[in-house]
């Protein structure tokens, strides 16, 4: 019989239901890194969403068989570990292909048509206060006919795609930082920067993609450009990103994900309050239906894995 210990039961705002096989269940609304290893001593599948599994925990914990990832980004997961030792990983696979991309939508369109700062103004009694009908103290410009640069071709990044491509956009598809060869279908990564009036990020955070986005790429973008984040906030070097905004680099960024979650010790882009940046509290993801979505899909892997089927396995 299964043991199945679900860490962080808050993560998920949906139904789980309860695996088609034997099964004990055990769950916690949030679980402190104090509390890990007792709680999972006798758990042969564990549910994990941002708990932190390091090697040297799992060496310690001989009876699980599964971890499973309820999300779609693995960092917080030693996989070279799992590899070498033949544990399985699964995870979250096209569940948010239409929350994500409505979201970065959403942060391009208030950006591109100044809605922080305009909310600010009708807030302060500008409109009230002006001569005419209404008041241009900002410029507000068209999504049509701009370029959208997409770094990762992901379903996520397909998916802002689709929408980029119905709002009349041109889309292109970055190369990797320093990749040796520009793929078919790709420009390079310099010429995204240079060529885009809006990047948005859609990478996993490894070795390769941390502090891709730094003050030196920053500057090569257009001064009027957008930077769009809603995959993990460490691709960003967000002292530099906060001087960009400052200093009239680029013109605005809407970030949903921050270096470290939640903020606790705070962060630069939460110490202002400037009518070009957005930051959202790592939401994009959690629409009702793609989170549902989540719930049923994580289920479904841990099932195909006791039938002995290979599911979304990451390890």
């Amino acid at each position: 019989m299964e043991h199945v210990v679900f860490l962080e039961k808050d993560s998920i705002r949906a139904t789980v239901r309860r695996p088609a096989f034997q099964h004990a269940w055990t769950e916690y609304d949030q679980t402190s890194p104090e509390e890990i290893f007792d709680r999972l001593k006798d758990a042969t599948i564990v549910i994990t969403n941002k708990v932190k599994l390091s090697g040297e925990l799992l060496t310690r914990l001989p009876k699980l068989r599964l971890i499973a990832e309820a999300a779609t980004g693995t960092d917080n997961i030693d996989l070279a570990w799992c590899r070498d030792h033949k544990l399985p990983v699964t995870n979250i696979r096209g569940y948010a292909v239409d929350t994500v991309p409505e979201h970065v939508f959403m942060l391009l369109l208030a950006l591109r048509r100044q809605l922080p700062a305009y909310r600010a103004g009708v807030a302060a009694g500008k409109w009230q206060q002006s001569p005419m009908f209404c008041f241009f103290d900002h410029p507000i410009r068209d999504l049509r006919g701009t370029t959208l640069g997409i770094l990762g071709r992901g379903s996520l990044g397909r998916g802002v795609a689709r929408l980029a491509e119905a709002f009349g956009m041109r889309v292109i598809w970055g190369e990797h930082r320093n990749a040796a060869v520009v793929r078919e279908g790709y420009v390079s990564f310099a010429a995204m920067l240079a060529e885009s009036d809006a990047i948005s990020l859609h990478c996993p955070l490894n070795d390769q993609t941390r502090g891709m986005i730094g003050e030196a790429e920053l500057r090569a973008m257009k001064r009027d450009a957008l930077l769009i984040n809603t995959a993990r906030g460490g691709l960003v070097d967000e002292t530099a990103l906060l001087r960009a905004l400052k200093e009239g680099w680029i013109a605005g960024a809407g970030f949903d994900v921050l270096s470290k979650e939640p903020p606790k010790d705070g962060n630069p882009l939460l110490d202002v309050q400037l009518p070009n940046l957005i930051v959202t509290p790592h939401v994009a993801w959690s629409s009702d239906n793609a989170m549902q979505a989540l719930a049923d899909q994580l289920i479904d892997n841990m099932e195909a894995f006791v039938r002995g089927e290979e599911r979304n396995r990451v390890a």
